[in-house]
């Protein structure tokens, strides 16, 4: 089939590159516009963008689809199915309706549950057991079409990194599923109970608030990592938590309990096992504290 791509971060690659194989002609790959990053602030290309022009595959980056233009250009691609995959920029219905048998997402969760910007990272602050990712119709609203094909993951001790890169293989291979089988696939209609909202992740949420339990705020370490990092600051500076573990201790609430930074929470205490303080490297925590000692009794604000 002719088919329109339209993704942005390293998540949509994989589907990307399985449609591809599969033999698929991908006309177009659409991506958001290259940011500043780095120290230089010099514009990138985003992921599915490089991923896209490694393959010789056209790439276009309107800052917007709801120009006249826009809609004109993308409807003259005369695709047979457009697929996406966080592509972080909103379909106009002429978009939606042009490929003749429409557009389809990728979506990291079961839907209903977690429609929205970060169903990895939600999922995972609310203490969910599974996760995976649907296949959806895209339509006007939001992630609120009908699905095509599910398939689950359970999410244990896994970070939002981790996490992420499992479900971005599940949902290449589904769609490259969904595809073979089109225009054939049944669609089941999403339920109305169960929807919940994934929100856009604010920064100010990875900063870590020792009064709550310590289970909390270990799925809070792991939905944030490796971006944008659960945080706490010490004598000024802010120290990124990677990894760490549950520890059945109590004490003074964001206080340092030993030599090992086991610091008590409102409920239990959590153990930093892997750190990053600023402008340094990633490091476990043991080697952090050679040059950098936390003791027992020190309180964090």
């Amino acid at each position: 089939m002719r088919v329109i791509f339209m993704g942005t971060p390293d998540f949509a690659v994989p589907t990307l590159k399985a449609i591809r194989a599969a033999g698929h002609e991908v006309v177009a790959a659409y991506s958001q516009p290259p940011r500043p990053a780095g120290r230089g602030k010099k514009l990138q290309p985003s992921p599915v963008h490089l991923a896209a022009e490694e393959m010789g595959v056209e790439v276009r980056t309107p800052v917007s689809l709801k120009p006249q233009e826009e809609k004109d250009a993308f409807a003259a691609l005369n695709a047979d199915v457009a697929v996406v995959a966080a592509y972080g920029l909103l379909l106009p219905v002429a978009v939606l309706e042009a490929p003749k048998l429409g557009c389809l997402n990728v979506h990291g969760s079961i839907l209903p549950r977690w429609r929205g910007a970060a169903p990895v990272q939600r999922a995972i602050l609310a203490g969910d057991a599974t996760t995976g990712v649907t296949i959806m119709q895209m339509e006007k609203g939001l992630d609120t079409g009908p699905m095509l094909l599910k398939r689950t993951t359970r999410i244990d001790e896994k970070t939002a990194g981790e996490l992420t890169d499992e479900i971005a293989a599940m949902g290449a291979e589904a769609m490259v599923e969904v595809l073979s089988r089109l225009p054939h696939v049944r669609a089941e209609v999403q339920p109305i109970e169960g929807v919940t909202y994934a929100h856009k992740i604010d920064k100010a949420e990875a900063r870590i608030d020792f009064s709550k339990g310590a289970e909390h705020i270990e799925r809070q370490v792991r939905a944030f990592a490796p971006r944008p990092g659960a945080f706490f600051e010490l004598r000024g500076e802010r120290i990124r938590v990677l990894e760490a573990d549950v520890i059945g201790r109590e004490g003074a609430t964001a206080t340092v309990l030993d030599d090992d930074l086991t610091i008590a929470c409102g409920y239990g205490a959590i153990r930093p096992t892997r750190v990053q303080r600023a402008g340094k490297p990633a490091m476990e925590t043991e080697a952090m504290l050679r040059g950098y000692p936390i003791p027992a009794a020190t309180e964090i604000r």
